[in-house]
């Protein structure tokens, strides 16, 4: 569950000073400043993940400085490991000195001073942030260090992977039941992990579990890039990560689904969108399932319904009807 904050409910003379004290009172000290404090703007939200936390932003440009005074006056020893979706951020620390732009990452370590600077896209920055411990990533700092203030290419390698689950944690999280956000947790850590270790290049470093989860998540990543492909299969996926068969079942072991299960249950999931789009009722129900993969109508129906206790046919005509309602209540409730 997500705990949110905003400045909205402000006067606006209020907000920068609101939001500056926040910062530095539940986050970490920090000297916040601001070229056109009037006109503030801020909303944080913060959700538990085990052992770390995931943060998302939307603000107004500003300028954060973490001087040595400031980190011992408190310092939640943390690596805060950010994508940024909108604006840009620079960042000076331990002598390195980048700027990323939405769809990168960037690495910093709350024990350091540090100088950031958010410049802002159509008035606002906004980033999604992973809040690391130092103690839960198994990286020496040594190592670390060379990342931090660096720009990490958000479009390619395990960044990329790493980006699509901290958009959808931001988007999906707080769907999520308390089990569940323990395990995306352990799933954070591995894949910041990864990607990290990965542009340091020691990934024949990390301990074989975490390996095994980054692995796991970029055969996700490949199943649903292919799930257009009737002939994607586990030989197909294993030949692509260079493991065989054995292996790949395996490592779906300790999962909720198989291979076999999963690849189904998100060409269905697919299906089932489509299925409900104004745009797409002119498609016939077996030609969206040959979009996504299914080898015939007969199989396509019985998975369906398997999933959904419903005929394809059925679930597009319910959903057909049931647009129409709506569309009926607006017309005689206008508001």
């Amino acid at each position: 569950m997500w705990s949110v904050v905003s400045s909205g409910g402000l006067p606006a003379r209020e907000r920068f000073d609101w939001y500056a004290d926040l910062i530095s009172r539940e986050v970490m000290p920090t000297v916040l400043s601001s070229e056109r404090p009037a006109e503030f703007q801020g909303k944080a939200a913060v959700m538990a993940l085990g052992e770390l936390r995931v943060a998302r932003f939307a603000l107004s440009p500003l300028r954060s400085r973490r001087t040595p005074a400031l980190i011992r006056r408190g310092d939640p020893e943390e690596y805060q490991l950010a994508l940024l979706r909108k604006g840009a951020t620079s960042l000076s620390q331990h002598r390195n000195v980048s700027t990323v732009r939405a769809g990168d990452l960037m690495l910093w370590d709350t024990s350091r001073p540090s100088d950031n600077e958010m410049l802002a896209e159509d008035g606002q920055v906004q980033a999604t942030i992973l809040l690391l411990p130092h103690a839960v990533l198994p990286l020496r700092t040594g190592r670390l260090d060379q990342l931090l203030a660096r720009r990490i290419p958000g479009d390619r390698g395990l960044a990329a992977i790493l980006a699509s689950f901290m958009t959808a944690l931001e988007d999906h999280g707080a769907q999520c039941a308390p089990e569940e956000t323990w395990r995306l947790g352990k799933v954070a850590v591995d894949l910041a992990t990864a990607c990290l270790a990965q542009h340091l290049d020691i990934e024949e470093h990390l301990p074989a579990e975490v390996r095994a989860q980054a692995l796991l998540q970029r055969i996700y990543a490949f199943i649903e890039h292919n799930l257009s492909d009737p002939e994607l299969t586990p030989s197909v996926i294993a030949a692509r990560h260079n493991i065989s068969v054995r292996s790949l079942h395996q490592l779906f072991h300790g999962q909720e689904e198989s291979v076999h299960t999963r690849i189904r249950r998100r060409r269905l999931e697919r299906c089932r969108a489509d299925l409900v789009r104004p745009d797409l009722r002119a498609r016939h129900v077996h030609a969206i399932a040959a979009r996504w993969g299914f080898s015939g109508p007969v199989v396509f129906s019985r998975s369906f319904r398997e999933l959904y206790g419903i005929s394809p046919t059925e679930f597009r005509a319910r959903t057909v009807q049931e647009s129409g309602a709506d569309s009926s209540v607006r017309r005689s409730n206008p508001s």
